[in-house]
């Protein structure tokens, strides 16, 4: 399998994506730069965490016109792997991939801390890994990562299952109190109807090397990289 993680000015997590995808699972990796255009060898798409472009304006509202987004847009049309993670989940909701916006988080601080998640489906190759109710931590960094969506937007994402991780409590219980960003139905992360792009504000490449004593993550890329070779 080959993966591609688009690196934009400002990114700063496209390193530790690399890590996990060349270094731990032994992948074909290629650092994507944003003036790219052609992705046409590759099987996954990652546009990590960061500040691509400074955040200014928006976060992803700059990125959202790089080329290298453009034909990240046609490699989820043919079906295809993309992977969004903090800013990159940003920057997929401002291309249209995936539905909703990210908005400053309900108290307006910058949040950085291991959060527990509830896995919501597991019949997807993003967490075909994980148990259906399981919980797993993984960390959290971000100060704009507070999911919203209109009244029938929301109801469409949630009538889809297209919510693939929610904020909860150790024991799986989905609050207010284990909402750590005020995200509506304390929705983590999402998928698009098809399944092949994912987008979440938890960072599962800081939880996936037993090397820094958080492994909780590495299932997800596994699980990819399982159904690619099934």
């Amino acid at each position: 399998m080959k993966f591609g993680v688009i690196v934009f000015p400002g990114s700063n997590c496209d390193r530790d994506m690399a890590w996990v995808t060349r270094g731990i699972l032994g992948q074909e990796t290629h650092m994507v730069w944003h003036e790219e255009r052609d992705l046409s060898d590759l099987d996954v798409v990652i546009v990590p965490g960061g500040f691509s472009y400074g955040d200014y304006l928006r976060c992803g509202a700059i990125a959202r016109f790089s080329p290298a987004m453009q034909a990240t847009i046609d490699h989820a049309a043919q079906g295809k792997y993309v992977l969004g993670v903090c800013n990159g989940f940003q920057i997929l909701t401002e291309v249209g991939l995936l539905p909703g916006a990210l908005m400053r988080n309900r108290d307006l601080h910058f949040i950085c801390d291991r959060t527990p998640l509830r896995v919501e489906r597991n019949d997807l190759p993003w967490t075909r890994n994980y148990r259906s109710g399981a919980v797993v931590t993984i960390p959290i960094s971000h100060g704009e990562g507070c999911y919203y969506a209109d009244a029938d937007t929301l109801k469409e994402v949630e009538d889809n299952q297209q919510v693939l991780f929610r904020y909860c409590d150790a024991l799986g219980n989905v609050t207010e109190a284990a909402n750590p960003n005020g995200s509506l139905n304390n929705i983590a992360g999402i998928c698009n109807r098809q399944g092949n792009v994912l987008g979440m504000m938890p960072h599962p490449e800081r939880s996936a090397d037993a090397a820094i004593g958080a492994t909780d993550g590495l299932a997800l890329f596994q699980g990819l990289l399982e159904m690619a070779v099934a």
